[in-house]
């Protein structure tokens, strides 16, 4: 770590603690060449993951817009807040475990409705309904006869 008084390569770390959320470790350092003193904090390099939409835009990945979009179908629904952010969790680190750089938005959306067909029917039909774009009763009643079958086996 270069000091940023004299510029000289070589210091020493006097004293290393976790930062309050836990997110970084924060060193204390003194310079071996001028003697002085300095803060350097080292945390994970995350990546930055780009969702690819349907119309081929290319967004940054949001967490709460995916969590908005459970809570909406979890309304009125008796599925806590917790369990949604647990759904969220758990899709974000398999995004990020994929160590992929850009993912399909139809990957994300079938990880969301395969977690709410386990957690609430009602609120699966409801994602389910937005992200496949329901556009008649018909297509809505077969999601359904879906969910009947797959219940059944």
């Amino acid at each position: 770590m270069r000091c940023p008084y004299c510029e000289n390569e070589d210091s020493k770390v006097i004293d290393s603690r976790h930062t309050e959320d836990g997110h970084a470790i924060r060193r204390r350092r003194e310079c071996e060449s001028c003697g002085k003193r300095f803060t350097t904090y080292e945390k994970v390099e995350e990546l930055i993951l780009m969702v690819i939409k349907k119309d081929g835009r290319r967004e940054a990945f949001d967490r709460s817009k995916l969590l908005n979009g459970i809570i909406r179908a979890c309304e009125k629904r008796p599925v806590s807040i917790a369990e949604m952010e647990k759904i969220v969790d758990e899709i974000e680190r398999g995004l990020n475990n994929m160590m992929e750089k850009e993912i399909d938005s139809n990957f994300i959306g079938e990880l969301v409705m395969e977690r709410l067909r386990e957690l609430d029917e009602v609120a699966y039909v409801r994602f389910a309904s937005v992200y496949r774009q329901f556009t008649d009763v018909n297509t809505f009643v077969a999601e359904v006869e879906k969910l009947l079958v797959n219940k059944k086996n």
